[in-house]
């Protein structure tokens, strides 16, 4: 309707200024009108332009409204022309985080009270179809939903795995279940979160005392399986060498002994600080080695 009046508006002041001499024929006077008429025409046609021409924001979606007739397009930010006597919804797709403090119960029938919040969005694409079945109060059936979904997963696990050991994995079912009842309608959920749960005073100390002696128990079996390796690497070492001993042992024949023998006492004869060898022992002829002539001349016999 504001279209329909701002394009007669400055459809008329238009032709008054063009013929504002046929009006009045002083001077004056139709300056006076030409300033009048040529500002209500500037004024009207922005107006008029402002419905044929519409800019969406940046985060925003619209959805055009045309006598209860809703376009099946999406009107995604930027500037967009529109039929001028529709009118344009708007809805925000930036991610939006709900909080919501529910009331569940565990599966072994305790209340709890826990606080969590859902990070979702609006489909863009859905945007017309949100607005079309649910309207411009799109949070109340997420809430809704949210809530029991968020009751019914819960009660499917104890206290003590909504309070301490198996928060993660209840965020990621709630996710994905809240993704599939979402999804259809237009919300994109990126999470879940349990932010915090609230369990009776004498149930929480229980739960922190239990999960303290399994980090004991944890602890000490670490300790205990260390000690175990330690001992198996003293075993294996010492298993070892008694092999090589064994195995030396074996190998030391007395020709092998008089072999070393043999050895031995030629490196010690080409010493420099060696003078004179004297092998023997009780079974062999004594053997006597000069080391150089002056002590062949020494130990040589008289003749």
């Amino acid at each position: 309707m504001s279209f329909i009046v701002s394009a007669i508006a400055s459809l008329v002041s238009i032709l008054v200024f063009f013929n504002n001499k046929r009006l009045v024929d002083n001077r004056i006077a139709q300056l006076v009108i030409q300033v009048i008429a040529g500002l209500i025409a500037l004024v009207t046609t922005i107006n008029a332009l402002s419905r044929l021409i519409i800019v969406i924001p940046a985060g925003n979606v619209g959805v055009e409204d045309f006598q209860g007739k809703v376009s099946d397009r999406s009107l995604t930010a930027g500037l967009h022309v529109i039929n001028p006597f529709a009118d344009v919804v708007q809805f925000s797709v930036r991610l939006r985080d709900l909080k919501e403090e529910i009331g569940a119960t565990s599966k072994e029938g305790l209340a709890l009270a826990i606080d969590i919040s859902i990070q979702y969005r609006i489909d863009p694409a859905k945007a017309a179809s949100i607005y079309l079945n649910i309207g411009t109060e799109e949070s109340e059936i997420v809430i809704s939903r949210f809530r029991a979904i968020s009751r019914e997963i819960i009660s499917g696990y104890s206290a003590e795995d909504v309070y301490a050991t198996k928060r993660e994995e209840i965020s990621l079912k709630l996710a994905e279940k809240l993704r599939s009842q979402l999804a259809p309608i237009g919300f994109i959920v990126d999470e879940a979160l349990l932010r915090n749960v609230k369990v009776p005073e004498t149930l929480q100390a229980a739960i922190q005392q239990r999960l303290k002696a399994e980090q004991e128990n944890l602890q000490m079996k670490f300790v205990l399986e260390k000690e175990k390796q330690e001992a198996d690497r003293k075993r294996i070492e010492a298993r070892g060498s008694a092999d090589a001993q064994k195995i030396l042992a074996e190998g030391l024949t007395p020709a092998v002994l008089q072999l070393r023998q043999i050895e031995a006492t030629e490196k010690l004869a080409q010493s420099q600080n060696s003078k004179l060898v004297i092998l023997g022992n009780s079974q062999n002829t004594p053997l006597i080695l000069p080391l150089d002539r002056e002590a062949s001349r020494a130990i040589a016999p008289t003749p």
